[in-house]
């Protein structure tokens, strides 16, 4: 198996290029250049005593420049840790102890920079040095003069820290085999054509799937690749649609609350895109709405797009990023199942379709397709470790060619992470004809009376309320004084009157959709409910904070 290294250098002989979105003016490089200044910026790292083997943390927007530096890195020898931008301008005193944190358990020799963050991470006494990028940009001379070394392929080739969504993040070791397999897996089961398929991504490169799925994986397969920027997304949502319209983006991804964001831009478009190209809309990270797909086919659909293309998917960083992918150009397929009977007996029921309309006990799931070559899965018991058949609930397992190792310098992680060769994900699922559909986290199920209560399902339901902000909700348990479990729902709200009137809609959401009575509705302000580098939902937090009484109320 050849390194990534060996795959870029490949790679850079073709014709594929990479457009920056960021900035007033795209701007389009062949990978070509961007590979010949990343040998420059090498030899300038290696000028730095940077090699084969040492950890270099970066922190910086996406950028050409940031690029660039992650293939220098790789062409050192050394280690990639990428580093998470701050979420909101109301937590940089977190921002920077969690930084620090990383740099720091990561084991980084030194910290490539952009410049204006550099003051959130000013290097006390025996920390790493900051690097300021732009400082770092070699000559051409430079390039000449850089000199490779040996490469193998059990040399880690990126620490992904996880997003933390229930846990502390831990940095996952991907050595470049692991790396290696996982593209060759996404490259058969998305039936990808390097001379024609076309990347649009906005994802943020600190997240696995962006860094991964959408920048390592058109770097190291020479595949054309439009990059844009988190920020640049969130600040008009359309200009994701514009930018699959105007390069004829066949590949995209995104998490479910980005889709519902897309879908509302769409809907204001008074010209019309062209969204025909797109084949593979891939949706992941997070649990997906089948509704939610269906809103956004329908007014895809007014723009060219075909149904075929949503492309529901499961994937994490313990396995470099896609564990199950469904057949291209399928769209979306679900399973519709009994409520009571999956929340009681761990069971998925199929409800018969002429039951389905009206069938409040109905509940939807999306089937996330079949495990990419090189890795089986299996469901098995979380309390006897008995392997599942078809239906029954438990926990997710995975094995194969592109599992991590495990948790960089985190052994006690490691005992609990493995049971044999087989990864334990934490994720409740059952299997269905060789496909994956997704029930939720185990340390996030909520039990109350005996039933198992899924968390998404009361977000879901109450995110659909108008006075409620869409994909700002959280569900969790808390113990009463009677030492019974109740819910509490927490949800984030712009009106600032008629908040009992807010309260009992969310209540009612919660008592409709699962059955059980909401014990206590908590409405917050805008952009105050916890959450990862990645967008995730941090529950485990949020419950803390609702315990501790430091949650922001309206």
């Amino acid at each position: 198996m050849r390194t990534i290294v060996t795959r870029i250098e490949h790679a850079a002989k073709g014709d594929g290029t990479v457009t920056f979105m960021t900035g007033n003016e795209p701007v389009t490089k062949t990978w070509a250049e961007v590979h010949h200044g990343a040998k420059a910026m090498a030899f300038r790292l290696q000028e730095q005593g940077i090699g084969h083997g040492d950890h270099v943390a970066v922190l910086g927007p996406t950028t050409a420049d940031l690029v660039t530096a992650f293939q220098a890195i790789w062409l050192c020898g050394a280690t990639l840790v990428v580093l998470p931008l701050p979420m909101r301008l109301a937590s940089l005193d977190e921002f920077t102890k969690a930084t620090k944190a990383r740099i720091t358990n990561a084991d980084c020799v030194a910290v490539i920079i952009d410049p204006d963050l550099a003051p959130f991470v000013e290097p006390t006494p025996g920390d790493p040095p900051l690097l300021p990028l732009p400082e770092l940009a070699g000559t051409d001379a430079d390039a000449d003069r850089f000199s490779a070394p040996d490469y193998s392929e059990d040399d880690i080739f990126v620490l992904q820290f996880t997003s933390g969504s229930t846990s502390e993040p831990k940095g996952v070791v991907l050595p470049n085999h692991v790396v290696a397999a996982n593209l060759d897996a996404i490259l058969e089961a998305a039936s990808v054509t390097t001379s024609s398929d076309v990347m649009v991504s906005w994802l943020p490169l600190y997240h696995d799937m962006g860094l991964v799925g959408f920048c390592i994986l058109p770097m190291a397969a020479g595949l054309n690749l439009v990059l844009g920027a988190p920020q640049d997304f969130l600040a008009r949502p359309g200009r994701w649609m514009e930018w699959i319209s105007s390069y004829g983006g066949t590949a995209t991804a995104g998490p479910n609350f980005s889709w519902v964001l897309a879908t509302r831009a769409l809907k204001n478009m008074k010209e019309p895109l062209d969204l025909s190209s797109l084949r593979i809309a891939l949706n992941g990270a997070e649990p997906v709405d089948p509704d939610s797909v269906r809103a956004f086919v329908a007014e895809g659909e007014r723009h060219g797009l075909r149904p075929g293309a949503i492309f529901p998917a499961f994937g994490m960083a313990e396995i470099a990023i896609a564990g199950c992918f469904p057949k291209p150009m399928v769209g979306l397929t679900t399973d519709v199942v009994d409520a009571n009977v999956l929340e009681q007996d761990h069971l998925a029921v199929p409800i018969p379709a002429e039951e389905r309309e009206g069938n409040s006990n109905a509940r939807e799931i999306v089937l996330l397709g079949w495990p990419v070559p090189g890795l089986e899965f299996r469901v098995v018991d979380p309390a006897s470790n008995e392997v599942l058949s078809d239906r029954k609930v438990g926990e997710l397992q995975i094995r194969g060619t592109s599992v991590t190792p495990g948790y960089y310098q985190r052994p006690e992680a490691n005992d609990e992470l493995f049971d044999g060769d087989w990864l334990k994900t934490g994720d409740l699922a059952y299997m269905l004809d060789g496909q994956m559909a997704m029930c939720g986290r185990i340390k996030d199920l909520i039990i109350v009376g005996g039933r198992n209560v899924y968390p998404q399902d009361i977000e879901r339901a109450v995110g659909e309320l108008n006075s409620v902000r869409t994909g700002n909700v959280i569900a969790f348990s808390a113990t009463g004084r009677n030492g019974k479990e109740h819910v509490v729902v927490v949800a984030e709200t712009r009106m600032m009157e008629n908040l009992d009137e807010v309260r009992s809609q969310v209540s009612d959401a919660t008592l409709q959709t699962v059955g059980v009575p909401c014990r206590e509705v908590v409405l917050v302000s805008p952009s105050s409910l916890p959450k990862t580098s990645s967008g995730k939902l941090q529950r485990a937090l949020c419950r803390k904070q609702y315990l501790d009484e430091e949650l922001t109320l309206v």
